[in-house]
């Protein structure tokens, strides 16, 4: 089974991408065949269009996303959304290479607001591509992280919780 974890904040500093670091190693370590996209690295380009020349760290993006059978999906809250680098990102996923695929979330925010908004929306963009969503998101605020690690117990398990989930639901699919 192939696995990519994605952060999905386009912020240099970005506390989404230390919880996606959690999730990376977590599933790592059930998973050997395990890659992480991280988007605050600003390696991949914004969408121009499908014949536009793309740079390889885009190219291999898209690669990865549409070869592996399990996404694990981190979004910082942006405006009640997720965030536009994430959205941009999968512009580059074909939709008719991505039924069947399973995937998790977890989803950071500066308070408790917006986490059932946001999988929601994010649920509708999984809906498109066909991937089935693992319906148990990881709810992390930022007061959860601290010093470049996720600092929270209740955090951390509820990261390992989704990770875990998602790809139990994965090999219960047969992926």
């Amino acid at each position: 089974m192939k696995v990519v974890v994605i952060s999905g904040s386009p912020r240099p500093d970005a506390l989404t991408q230390v919880a996606m670091r959690r999730a990376y190693d977590r599933a790592r370590s059930r998973n050997p065949d395990t890659t992480f996209i991280n988007l605050s690295d600003g390696q991949v380009e914004c969408f121009r269009g499908a014949d536009a020349g793309y740079n390889e760290a885009t190219k291999r993006a898209a690669a990865d996303i549409m070869a592996a059978d399990v996404w694990i999906i981190g979004t910082p809250i942006y405006n009640s959304f997720f965030s536009a680098a994430l959205k941009n990102l999968f512009e580059y996923v074909d939709y008719k290479k991505t039924e069947g695929k399973v995937a998790g979330m977890a989803i950071l925010a500066a308070g408790s607001i917006g986490f059932t908004d946001v999988q929601t929306l994010l649920t509708q963009l999984l809906s498109y591509f066909r991937v089935v969503a693992n319906p148990k998101a990881a709810y992390l605020t930022t007061s959860d992280i601290k010093d470049g690690e996720v600092s929270d117990d209740g955090a951390r398990a509820r990261i390992d919780e989704m990770v875990d989930g998602t790809l139990d639901l994965a090999s219960r699919m047969g992926l």
